[in-house]
């Protein structure tokens, strides 16, 4: 029996990591969440202090048994989910349902599924982060007051099969409002003219007035007056341009160029991005930083002069501009700078 329990929450990503840890480790997974609000009752004490009532489901119940099982034989258990407020909740749910105690547990967090950063992950164990789980219970009693109280209602005043939510019950009313004030926009006409010009070398080029005309009539009087006329050019200005390269993928400028370039819905490049990640070849994909590790900035420095040259290498850190960004988080990239196609199965 391995001395070394380590619990994440896909197979995929036990299976990858396995091939990391030596013999002392045995790696296996929570299959996401094993505890969760009741589904046929509220669950939320809302008459006292809002406490939430967690249960295992019946779909858990055997995977929590031999997780309980395997803890009991192993000398040191390591929590190993995710970084964010879903892992920090699914950690905080497996100490409590296996009754495990601060001795023999440590909570390991990591960025990316490389050799490198799971040794190190397991060097600097940390303790369970409270605040990001409460952070989560919060979201869920959210969910569950708004979603168990509001959705009866859509059932009998809209339509049955409908659901409220937290988050997309806000965002219908504001696309309501706005389309109200879109219906209710007086149109105004306007009149622009843009003339075509021939230079002496036979190219043409278009030219806009920088003001509209109010009335057809206006616009019509200025292109009479202007028939006769003479055009010339008074100024001609040529500046060097420079477009500075787009700043490294956060989830959601990733998602936003994968529907723009290869017309992926949210929920594939999601799917995607999670198998790239459980395979060790990108790092997190749940990420709102523009940070990049030094190890990450100097690998790609290092391909970009391998294969194009040293002149096309200018290293830059970019900064997160929102406001409770996690810096500690990098952004979305490869693991590896010098692989140029993968393969997941």
């Amino acid at each position: 029996m391995a001395k070394n329990l380590v619990i994440v929450e896909s197979p995929a990503k036990a299976k990858t990591i396995e091939k990391f840890l030596g013999k002392d480790f045995q790696v296996e997974s929570s299959f996401g969440h094993i505890a969760d609000l009741p589904s046929k009752e509220l669950g939320i004490n809302v008459d006292g202090d809002f406490m939430p009532e967690y249960i295992v489901s019946d779909d858990k119940k055997a995977v929590v048994k031999k997780l309980k099982s395997l803890a009991k034989k192993a000398d040191t258990v390591w929590l190993a989910s995710d970084e964010d407020r879903e892992g920090e909740a699914i950690a905080w749910h497996l100490k409590e349902q296996l009754k495990l105690t601060d001795d023999n547990t440590k909570r390991i967090v990591f960025h990316e599924i490389t050799k490198k950063a799971i040794l190190k992950a397991v060097e600097n164990p940390r303790d369970i982060n409270y605040d990001m789980v409460n952070a989560q219970q919060a979201r869920r009693v959210l969910d569950r007051l708004v979603g168990y109280e509001l959705s009866p209602v859509l059932w009998r005043k809209v339509k049955g099969g409908l659901s409220a939510g937290r988050v997309q019950s806000v965002a219908v009313r504001l696309i309501v409002e706005r389309e109200r004030s879109i219906q209710q926009f007086k149109t105004k006409a306007s009149y622009k003219v843009v003339a075509q010009f021939s230079n002496t070398n036979g190219k043409t080029f278009k030219a806009a007035i920088p003001k509209s005309f109010a009335t057809r009539e206006e616009a019509e009087q200025f292109l009479k007056s202007a028939a006769t006329a003479d055009f010339s050019i008074a100024d001609l200005q040529k500046k060097p341009a420079k477009k500075s390269p787009a700043a490294p993928f956060t989830t959601s400028t990733l998602q936003q160029e994968a529907s723009r370039k290869l017309g992926y819905p949210v929920a594939k490049t999601m799917q995607v991005a999670q198998r790239l990640y459980e395979a060790g070849l990108i790092t997190y994909m749940r990420t709102d930083s523009l940070n990049l590790s030094e190890d990450a900035r100097n690998a790609a420095q290092e391909a970009i002069t391998d294969s194009y040259g040293a002149e096309y290498s200018n290293p830059r850190v970019f900064k997160t501009k929102s406001k409770g960004a996690q810096e500690a988080h990098e952004a979305i990239r490869p693991t590896d700078m010098k692989l140029h196609s993968v393969s997941v199965e």
